[in-house]
């Protein structure tokens, strides 16, 4: 089960091939293969990085369980 390196909630709805969404936390994560981006929506449906704030020297590897 994958959980939200943000507010580490289970509650992760898939919204594309490779993107999920936290209904937690309102993000948005997109995953290809072991790399995973994190976005903010905005107000008017783009898109902004938060990776700098959650990811320091690396990406983190995804574990799905």
């Amino acid at each position: 089960m994958m959980r939200c390196p943000n507010c580490n909630s289970k509650d992760i709805g898939k919204i594309g091939s490779h993107q999920f969404y936290c209904w937690g936390c309102f993000i948005e994560l997109t995953v290809n293969g072991e790399k995973m981006s994190v976005f903010q929506v905005e107000e008017d449906g783009t898109l902004s990085s938060l990776d700098d704030l959650f990811f320091e020297e690396s990406v983190p590897q995804l574990h799905v369980n």
